[in-house]
């Protein structure tokens, strides 16, 4: 169903129900119906705020079962509970080619949708009423996502309103599209439709009421309960006692043994495109009882909806129990990836407690540089200046690579985690996700300027306190872990023992602040991911709630009833 109309918070919900219905008619309403309504938009809610978006075994049912209980919880049950007393709403659904619309037209007594050849298919579907019951079929009512039109139309978002008095008051019969239809949309209607039916004339015919598909509609409709009578169209005199026998079996083994079985013989169809009064004057005879019947109308009603809702609240739970296997596996993937970049920065961390940079090819140049000659003199010479320059380079080239190296062991873990499960191999392989298998492209120019932001910074810091950014490298070094007593006194020399101790633990923590913020923009980047899924851990939780509330409600209505 188009999601143009949306239900609101139910902490508005007095508010909406007043502008839906009228202060006069929510009055009206038990409070019975009130409690309904009030849990079954919270259970609305819930499924609204629930995801399956992992691809899982038998996921994609349930995705289609979460779609259409929203759907026929707004389209269907919560207007329907609230308007009770509303027309007996008859859809008229079945196979291609099985006459639904010369049957409407029959039934009605005139034209009031295009049969046959002037129309292969319905499209829009067709709603028929009484004038004094328009009130009841407006765009705040049944079916609120489809516009409503006066005129004839092919907009599959739209439902054409008839009004005759050739119908009868507290009736309202709608030609819905073919169940079967090629079109895509067209099917999809139908099962709308179908779904917000307080009673579904299914009609068949003798070539096609074996059909696979009519009969899993009906198999849904027998699973919630929904008042179902079948009409065998277009049957050949010699054909009607084999076939409606058959037919009978099929129904029984079923579930639907109690459904009435009415059968229409061929007969000739008049420019108006309708069957001769006597053929339809069994289902005419029936629904117009059920429309003068206030009790026997709502008792159908009634059993609709309570089917519907019984339905829904037993695959609510469904839904959220595989909405809380996905928030698990979320979590799972969610801690590979914590686990694999905080491995790296861990091995980073121990990399520099080591001194493993600070033993390297810039840490024996700096050796050098320390013990060769009047080292606190050569400081502040040109010479000097230069060689720690160069010193400088190396130590930052050297750290770029120890943070890069670390990085893609991070990436890879990850991805190795990731494909050991499921829902992980099936992430990386969507398009576009290819690069999680790896550190990401811009980690390099990352690495290089939150290195080169570290060493200005220090410069800085040494700076402030005296030293030059020869004496800078010092700290440097002290801070990647070669802090022996040769760079301790030299930069002690430079700015005092209490300063250098200081320069040297605040280098220590710059660096290691800046490797964490590196490495956790890496593993952003999987966090992202997981929480684009729009999984919510708590809504299992709610929908479960919610479907309990209901089924509570609905229990307890009826006990008091009976």
């Amino acid at each position: 169903m188009s999601a143009t109309f949306i239900l609101p918070c139910y902490a508005r919900l007095w508010q909406w129900l007043h502008y839906l219905i009228g202060p006069l008619a929510l009055a009206a309403m038990s409070s019975d119906n009130v409690r309904m309504v009030t849990e079954l938009v919270r259970l609305h809610q819930a499924l609204r705020a629930t995801s399956l978006p992992l691809a899982s075994e038998g996921v994609e049912a349930l995705r289609a079962s979460r779609v259409s209980m929203i759907d026929q919880l707004q389209d269907y049950v919560i207007p329907r509970v609230m308007t009770m007393d509303a027309p007996l709403l008859t859809v008229v659904g079945g196979s291609t080619g099985a006459g639904k619309s010369t049957l409407v037209n029959s039934l009605v007594g005139e034209r009031v949708t295009a049969p046959g050849l002037l129309r292969p298919t319905t499209r829009c579907p067709v709603l028929v009423h009484h004038p004094d019951d328009a009130k009841w079929f407006g765009q705040d009512r049944l079916l609120p996502g489809l516009r409503r039109t006066t005129e004839a139309s092919n907009d599959q978002y739209s439902i054409q309103l008839v009004a005759t008095k050739k119908m009868k008051r507290g009736l309202a019969v709608l030609d819905a599209p073919d169940v079967d239809s090629v079109d895509e949309r067209n099917r999809e209607l139908a099962a709308e439709l179908l779904n917000c039916a307080d009673l579904w004339l299914f009609v068949t015919s003798s070539a096609r009421y074996a059909d696979q598909v009519p009969w899993d509609s009906l198999k849904s409709a027998a699973e919630r309960s929904a008042a179902v009578a079948v009409v065998l169209d277009r049957t050949p005199e010699d054909a009607i006692q084999t076939v409606s026998t058959h037919l009978a079996r099929m129904l029984a083994a079923r579930g639907l043994k109690d459904s009435p079985l009415f059968i229409v013989r061929n007969g000739k169809v008049s420019d108006e495109g309708l069957l001769p009064k006597g053929h339809v004057s069994e289902i005419a005879t029936w629904l117009a009882a059920l429309a003068d019947d206030a009790i026997t109308r709502n008792l159908v009603v009634s059993q609709t909806v309570d089917g519907a809702v019984r339905a829904i609240s037993f695959t609510a739970h469904k839904v959220a129990d595989a909405a809380a296997v996905q928030a698990a596996v979320a979590e799972r993937l969610a801690q590979a990836a914590a686990d694999a970049y905080a491995q790296g920065e861990n091995s980073v961390e121990a990399a520099l407690d080591a001194g493993v940079l600070a033993r390297g090819d810039a840490g024996a140049r700096w050796h050098d540089f320390v013990t060769s000659g009047n080292f606190t003199e050569s400081l502040t010479s040109t010479d000097g200046a230069l060689r720690a320059g160069q010193i400088r380079t190396g130590l930052g080239l050297t750290l770029e690579l120890l943070l890069v190296r670390h990085a893609e062991a991070a990436a890879e873990a990850t991805s190795t985690g990731w494909n050991g499960i499921p829902e992980g191999a099936d992430l990386l392989a969507l398009p576009g996700a290819e690069s999680l298998s790896r550190a990401s492209r811009g980690l390099r120019a990352a690495t290089s300027q939150a290195v080169a932001a570290w060493q200005a910074a220090v410069e800085a810091d040494v700076r402030a306190e005296g030293g030059s950014d020869a004496a800078a490298v010092a700290a440097m070094v002290g801070a990647l872990g070669g802090a022996d007593q040769d760079s301790t006194d030299v930069l002690g020399d430079a700015v005092g023992p209490t300063a250098a101790a200081s320069l040297i633990e605040g280098a220590g923590q710059r660096l290691r602040q800046g490797v964490h913020g590196l490495l956790e923009s890496e593993h952003r980047r999987y966090a992202t991911v997981l929480g684009g899924l729009g999984l919510d851990p708590e809504a299992p939780a709610a929908v479960r709630a919610a479907a309990r509330r209901v089924d509570d409600v609905r229990w307890a209505t009826k006990n008091e009833t009976n």
